[in-house]
């Protein structure tokens, strides 16, 4: 099986289906596998979950044009890991430094839950991914699911490192793991995830690697 990122893939059956029904509802928008974007060298790798029906699937880079990327791209911004605050789409001129964003899973899902089966499907491209990048990056998942797919694709058993929103996870390939909880408009809402404790873990990767 191929690890190269392929923009064609159409391993997961219910995926591609769902993402032809896509095009035909919105033909304007991108809706295929969506690729990392950012630095090819970065010093942090995030892993989101899965493309957004009006974000990423619509914009075709990640975060981009839905409202999981407002205060993704914001708090990149703060940090200087983004040339700008405010990600909308793919010509806006936004540049990543530092820093790269891909998600577990390249295709958008239904309801934006990808069964299982397609986690561990698309997981070889997150390996090739990070394969890639250099021994030492700091990597930070945004959810449980990406928390467990970066663990499926370093060849960690998900017990040996629990989620948790603020965790930070050494890995035995020399890798360090921070958690969060995803960005999303639930979680923001609901003030599970609040501006201050999702800055709270940039500040701490910052820290952790001068």
């Amino acid at each position: 099986m191929s690890a190269v990122f392929d923009a064609q893939c159409t391993e997961c059956p219910r995926l591609a289906g769902f993402l032809a029904q896509v095009r035909t509802d919105y033909p304007t928008y991108y809706a295929r596998p969506v690729a990392a974007f950012g630095d090819v060298e970065p010093r942090l790798l995030i892993v989101g979950l899965a493309p957004g029906l009006h974000g990423a699937n619509r914009s075709g880079r990640p975060f981009t044009g839905d409202y999981a990327g407002i205060l993704l791209y914001e708090t990149l911004h703060q940090f200087g890991y983004a040339s700008a605050p405010v990600s909308t789409r793919v010509d806006d001129g936004l540049v990543l430094q530092g820093c790269r964003i891909t998600n577990a899973v390249k295709c958008l899902p239904p309801a934006n839950k990808p069964e299982t089966a397609e986690i561990r499907q698309c997981n070889h491209y997150l390996q090739a991914e990070l394969a890639g990048l250099p021994a030492n990056i700091s990597i930070l998942a945004l959810g449980a699911v990406a928390h467990a797919a970066v663990l499926m694709a370093c060849g960690v058993p998900a017990k040996a490192h629990k989620f948790a929103h603020g965790a930070v996870h050494e890995l035995a390939s020399g890798q360090r793991l921070y958690d969060s909880y995803h960005c999303s408009r639930y979680n923001t809402n609901t003030r599970r995830l609040t501006p201050e404790m999702f800055k709270a873990v940039f500040a701490k990767i910052k820290s952790d690697n001068g």
